[in-house]
């Protein structure tokens, strides 16, 4: 008989304790953190869930590399191999490191786009969208129909709508739409993939119009096993190879290591282009630091060197693909709403349909993440109406599960917390805004309930 028990593929080499609160002492820290879940302590969470980026455990290859990492600040051999470790993936001519994703974000942007521009994609996540209008652009999302209904099943709601795209191009004009971005897997969608039949589309349309194709690269591992699971002919290709096939239809990337770098810190930023790459060095230089080291410390650019080749590892991503849905498929036998199919690195709750007595205007994601701390001391995000405001298509709570982290044990305890707010559904208030940032609001906005 096969065994059917998906395992880690690790054993726990060292530990980290873990903090228990009661409620009414959560209900406290809640009130202090002005009901938003970003500004609580980490030391009062129980399980973190907020989000998978830099919150992975690293392997005993890492920390050895670690010991490897060659702090000199120009022309390190660290620098060496976590470029050679880049191209050997992503292929691309330039690597360009930086701290962590959201600044390669910013160097790409303020090099390549104006004032009055446009950047589709299929959905643009929080850091990438303030950052292309925090230059004056626009960030248009052109996910597919699919992509917008979180309770239907569909291989690759990801996908970018084709057609929509050639709509926009011919809309604004091909000379304001600098380049052409695609996020894998799609976060703000519910961690979804792309299909690599929608990432050729999406790279012809480009080519045809001369527009410069770019990925958002940081959950690339995950979507290319997706790929290898639902997409036909894909099924003998090793993660990696369908991973470069991929990187091959684009002109550069932009990548936080903190994701499937499998890093605590670190991104970086590549391209085809040797004028743009030397505009971009130039800038990095002035903000982030030396090219051989973009504000990184050597032994952080060891780390990410092994952590990317460990990403693409098979029985890694069948463990980690498998335990993202588990949690999913929990839930959603119980009848909780979530987006199906789960995702890769996360389960999105619906909040829409968890909790339909809240309106939009009291953010019932916000609302419904609040709640699963104060029942659990489970720690979410919402990404809805908080996060994107008026551009906000759905209304999610996602549970962000970092990588090698917690056990099933863990995630059964997540199932019975959430099976339990969802009993006493009809309960949950809505909440309203005291203070909000001008960018980025759900970082740091203060709200209370209604």
């Amino acid at each position: 008989m096969p065994i059917r028990t998906i395992i880690e593929p690790f054993r726990i080499k060292s530990v980290e304790p873990i903090h228990w609160t009661q409620r009414k002492d959560r209900e406290q820290f809640l009130q202090l953190a002005n009901y938003n879940l970003f500004l609580l302590a980490a030391d009062n969470v129980l399980i973190d869930l907020l989000t998978d980026s830099g919150t992975g455990a690293m392997s005993i290859y890492q920390w050895g590399a670690i010991q490897e990492g060659d702090e000199s600040y120009a022309g390190s051999r660290s620098y060496v191999r976590f470029r050679d470790s880049v191209q050997s993936i992503f292929g691309y001519r330039h690597v360009i490191p930086t701290h962590q994703g959201r600044a390669a974000e910013r160097i790409l942007f303020s090099v390549m786009l104006k004032r009055g521009d446009v950047v589709p994609s299929n959905t643009h996540f929080d850091t990438t969208r303030a950052n292309i209008e925090a230059v004056g652009a626009e960030a248009v999302d052109l996910v597919i129909a699919e992509g917008k209904q979180p309770g239907l099943i569909h291989p690759f709601k990801g996908n970018m709508d084709v057609i929509a795209l050639e709509q926009t191009i011919a809309r604004v004009g091909r000379e304001h739409i600098p380049l052409v971005m695609l996020t894998i897997t799609n976060n703000s969608g519910g961690g979804q993939p792309v299909s690599m039949a929608n990432a050729r589309q999406v790279s012809e349309l480009c080519r045809k119009h001369k527009i410069p194709f770019y990925f958002d690269a940081c959950r690339f591992a995950e979507n290319s096993y997706f790929i290898k699971l639902r997409e036909p002919g894909y099924e003998d290709k090793t993660p990696k190879q369908i991973a470069q096939e991929m990187f091959a239809l684009g002109d550069g990337c932009t990548m936080s290591a903190k994701k499937d770098g499998m890093a605590n810190i670190g991104g970086f930023l590549c391209t085809n282009d040797d004028l743009l790459a030397q505009q971009e060095k130039d800038l990095l230089i002035l903000t982030e630091g030396y090219p051989t080291y973009g504000g990184l410390a050597g032994r952080d650019l060891e780390a990410i060197a092994v952590g990317l080749q460990e990403a693409v590892d098979e029985d890694y991503l069948r463990y980690r693909i498998a335990s993202t849905a588990y949690l999913g498929n929990h839930l959603s036998d119980q009848g909780i709403p979530i987006v199906m199919p789960p995702g890769g690195h996360a389960v999105y709750l619906d909040a829409r349909a968890f909790v339909p007595h809240i309106p939009l205007e009291q953010f019932p994601a916000q609302a419904l993440a609040a709640e699963l701390y104060l029942e659990g001391g489970i720690r979410s995000v919402e990404i809805g109406s908080l996060m994107f405001g008026k551009a906000a298509k759905m209304d999610l709570v996602r549970l962000a599960i970092p990588r090698r982290t917690y056990t099933q044990s863990h995630i059964d305890y997540v199932i019975e917390v959430i099976t339990e707010v969802w009993h006493k559904r009809s309960q949950i208030r809505g909440l309203r805004l005291t203070y909000e940032p001008p960018f980025l609001r759900h970082f740091t906005a203060r709200l209370e309930p209604v």
